[in-house]
């Protein structure tokens, strides 16, 4: 077995196919030579896929970003990758070189990430496919925030909802979380400050979120945070964590005074819930942290007659 596996190691490590292995914290553990090359990577070096992809942006190499603003676009992308089990589509390369990229993610975040060179395929149907893949990441993407919508984030509910169904027992979370007091913000400091204040919560949630969690908006300053393979108390605690975070913003220049809150519910996934189901459990809990006083989570209770979740 262990000249099998030697032996698949040096395939890979001469293969023109592009191999690379992230762990859950989206850290490089494994590429093969094709990939270093291609994107510039030592042979000792472990660096986090975010900063790979920021020197390699400011050092225009590795692939195409085509942006003005870096940090929002890297919002953007990580709000939706690894996301979903499979994934498969096109890149360019600084370099002239058009990649198919595929990832495959499994339970615990682990990345695998395959991509072979496309090259020759006339430019004209990249074009083409290129705009397809652009128009799919502006509908699964919040205009104004840069995290993901409504749509991308209710469907990664979905998906947890039937691995429950299909195991008959919790395998997740939903937290809602809502912004307190917004329409004060609004009224008392214009819409432009209320915009400012909706990007600033995504980015401080953003940048709490796990590998396998998917964070969105959901409309207005609601916003969803789908936690997979996550129990009620672990929710909470990530939940809290969030909450630390966001009451030391101060996002408004000029106004170092100004301070603001979000309040929380969270409903852990049941193995007969469909997406209504789990969104009115917490959405009541959300609806009870506003009645507490805002500023906390509050985690569903079942009503009486009403299983709790198992597993």
């Amino acid at each position: 077995m262990d000249d099998v596996f030697l032996k698949l190691s040096e395939i890979q490590e001469r293969s023109g196919a592009f191999i690379a292995l992230y762990d859950g914290s989206d850290c490089l553990r494994f590429a093969n030579r094709a990939f270093r090359e291609a994107y510039f990577i030592e042979p000792d070096e472990t660096p986090l896929w975010a900063d790979l992809m920021r020197r390699n942006f400011a050092a225009a190499r590795g692939t195409v970003i085509r942006t003005h603003a870096f940090e929002e676009w890297l919002v953007s992308t990580q709000s939706r990758r690894g996301k979903v089990g499979f994934r498969a589509f096109e890149t360019d390369l600084a370099d002239g070189r058009w990649l198919w990229m595929t990832e495959t993610v499994d339970d615990n975040g682990w990345m695998l990430c395959i991509a072979s060179d496309i090259t020759s395929i006339r430019a004209a149907e990249r074009k083409v496919r290129q705009d397809r893949d652009f128009a799919m990441k502006v509908a699964q993407t919040d205009e104004l925030t840069g995290v993901a919508n409504r749509r991308f984030v209710l469907a990664r509910a979905e998906d947890v909802i039937a691995k429950a169904a299909a195991l008959s027992k919790s395998v997740g979370c939903l937290a809602i979380l809502d912004l307190d007091n917004f329409k004060y913000i609004n009224d008392r400091f214009g819409h432009a400050a209320g915009d400012i204040v909706l990007r600033d919560f995504a980015r401080k949630i953003h940048g709490q979120v796990r590998r396998l969690d998917s964070f969105g908006r959901i409309g207005g300053e609601e916003f969803a945070l789908v936690l997979p393979a996550t129990r009620l108390e672990e929710a909470e605690l990530i939940v809290g964590r969030m909450l630390l975070q966001v009451r030391q913003s101060r996002p408004l220049r000029g106004n170092a005074e100004f301070t603001y809150t979000f309040s929380a519910g969270i409903s852990e996934v049941r193995g007969n819930d469909t997406l209504d189901t789990l969104y009115e459990r917490a959405d009541k809990a959300l609806y009870c942290a506003k009645l507490g006083g805002r500023d906390r989570i509050q985690v569903e209770k079942p009503t009486e007659g009403e299983p709790a979740a198992v597993g």
